[in-house]
Parts: structure tokens; sequence; C-alpha cells
């Protein structure tokens, strides 16, 4: 899902063995600059696709780190064409900052002729135009450890450096199984490549069950970075992952547990109000054409249950540690009622 469709199209997802590619550009936007890239307010830009989960992961941590006037956003299009993420929600279809059509544009600024998939999360360079990264895992690590001194008054710590072994080591499994693990089930190629990856998705998610029935956070009794990487995939898992790529032993919802935890970070600002139902299933029921060779996107899950009481204050915690919520949404970059409960 950060991947582009590349040279064979929308039409290739479903229909070959899925690979997640290792991210091209890996380039650091560092404290020190190291990488040629120093920290610097309102040089880069945020570019993401509210549908994609690996973006997701950067607009909840530019929200809850106060990020938002140091690293201005760009939303492209859900409904992504054959050449890549598009801006057709701006006026006469380019970013109003970047002034290009297609995320490509940035790309081909930075390296002429890749080959790659474009894509989301990506960091651009204003100035110049050209990517910085499409480092999906290292982004948001970056984002609460490199650009502290532009985090606002009251920022959490997502990423504690006495807990970050623990953090590694949740997250990694939740990589393999379940962030991955989905996208690894809705487009295989055969049974038995399925029910591999689909039984992999339920027994990780039946592990973290005992741990999140007795603790309201992952790693620790705050918010950190592996809630966010778990968050984004659970969101999304009744609308999309449940019917369009069959991981259907059971629903999200049927989980107490994990409904309760996922409503609990859902409610907590800096989750739930960059989460857009109507980009995520637009996207994966009309771009996945291998898959969904219709593109209709089906009516439900009913979204009202989101906003019910969840009760997982009961277990203690605090979630942001020390810190302070986020403020309100700045304006133009609200979730549109359609895609809200």
């Amino acid at each position: 899902m950060s991947e582009g469709a590349g040279e064979a199209g929308n039409s290739a997802y479903g229909r070959k063995a899925f690979k997640r590619s290792r991210s091209h550009f890996a380039d650091r936007v560092t404290a020190d600059g190291r990488d040629g890239w120093p920290v610097a307010a309102g040089r880069y830009r945020l570019v993401v696709s509210r549908a994609c989960p690996w973006a997701s992961r950067a607009l909840v941590s530019r929200r809850l780190l106060g990020l938002e006037q140091a690293l201005s956003l760009a939303v492209a299009d859900p409904i992504q064409d054959d050449r890549s993420w598009r801006f057709t929600l701006d006026p006469d279809g380019r970013d109003p900052v970047l002034g290009i059509r297609y995320l490509s544009e940035a790309y081909d600024r930075r390296e002429t002729g890749y080959p790659g998939g474009v894509s989301v999360p990506a960091i651009v360079d204003v100035p110049s135009g050209a990517l910085v990264t499409n480092d999906f895992q290292q982004i948001t690590l970056d984002l609460a450890t490199e650009w502290t001194a532009l985090h606002r008054p009251g920022a959490p710590d997502l990423y504690p450096e006495k807990l970050r072994d623990e953090i590694d080591e949740v997250m990694a499994g939740i990589y393999h199984d379940v962030n991955n693990g989905v996208y690894r089930a809705g487009f295989a190629t055969g049974q038995e490549e399925y029910e591999e990856a689909c039984a992999g998705v339920f027994r990780r998610l039946e592990l973290l069950t005992p741990r999140l029935e007795r603790q309201r956070y992952l790693v620790g009794d705050t918010i950190t970075e592996a809630d966010i990487r778990l968050f984004t995939t659970l969101v999304r898992f009744d609308a999309v992952y449940h019917g369009h790529f069959k991981c259907n032993r059971w629903k999200l919802t049927e989980s107490p547990v994990l409904w309760g935890y996922v409503r609990d970070l859902f409610q907590t600002p800096g989750f739930g109000d960059t989460v857009d139902f109507d980009h995520i299933k637009r996207h994966y029921y009309q771009v996945h054409t291998g898959v969904n060779p219709t593109r209709i996107v089906p009516l439900g899950p009913d979204l009202s249950g989101w906003l019910t009481p969840h009760h997982r204050e009961e277990l203690g915690g605090r979630p942001f540690g020390d810190g302070t919520p986020p403020g309100p949404v700045p304006a133009g970059e609200e979730v549109p009622a359609r895609g809200r409960p």
C-alpha cells in the first residue's frame, strides 16, 4: 500500500505474488543534517494519502507531536491512476506548494527514470521540489526523535529510549504478521499462500490480546510508536481487510479487547481526527481492480460504533505521559463529514 501501482498498473494488484519493496530513497531528515537534509521549519512537505496505513502513521505522529506548522501537508487523491498518486483534490489538480500534478514528478526530480513504484508517505524538499525520502519505517521514528526542537510544548515521547528494545520487538511482529500480513493475504495468488498469511494475521492479533487485556497500551503506560503502527491497520480492518482482503475469521468488532483498544485510540486527539473512511474504502475497492474488478464500494460497515464508550481508562495509563493532547485540527486539514463516523 505504500507502493504505487508501478508499470503494471492497478490491475496487477492481486494478480502477482505480493512483495513489499524496501524504500529506495532512504535519506533521513535529521537534527544534524548528516544526509544533507537538516530539520528546518517550512522546508519540507509531507505527502500522504489518507487511504494508506503507512502514510497514516506519519499523519498521526505529525498531529501528536504538533508539527503541523513546521511540516506542511499534501493529501493525494485516494484514487491513484497508473502514473501515481495525484493531486486532483487541489484546485487545478496541482499541489499548491509544490506545483505538481503527480507525486512521481518529485521522484523524477530526485532520480530521473526511477523504475520503482511511487509511494506514500513521502517527504519532499520544497525549494528543489525533489523527493527526500519515502522510507515509511523511518519517517515516523525521525519525527519523534530528530524533530524534537520543533515539537509543540507538551508533545509526548513516542519512542522513549528506555523502552525502545521492547517497542522494536513488538513492532517487528506486528509489521510482519499484521501490517504486511493483511496485504500478503489480500494479494495472494494461491490458496496456500493466502491461508498462511491470513492465519498469521489472526495468530498475531490473538497473541496481542492478552497483553492489551491487562494494559491500556502496547508498551509502557503511554502511547508509543507501537500503538500508532497497530492502530493504522486495525482502524481499516472491518472496512477493507475483512472483506476485500479476505481476512475474515472474525471482525474486529467481535474481539472485545481489540475493539475497545482501537476505539480508545480513535477517540484520542491525533488518531481518529486523521482517519477518512471514505478515502480508505474508495481506494481499496476502486484501485485494486485485480481483486475487485467491478470497483463497487460496499456501503458498510456502520461507523457509529467508533464513538461509543470503550472504558479502557479503567486500565490506567496516561495517553500523553507527562505531556498534553494536541490542539484542534488545523484549518483546511479536517476530514470531511462523509469520511467520519
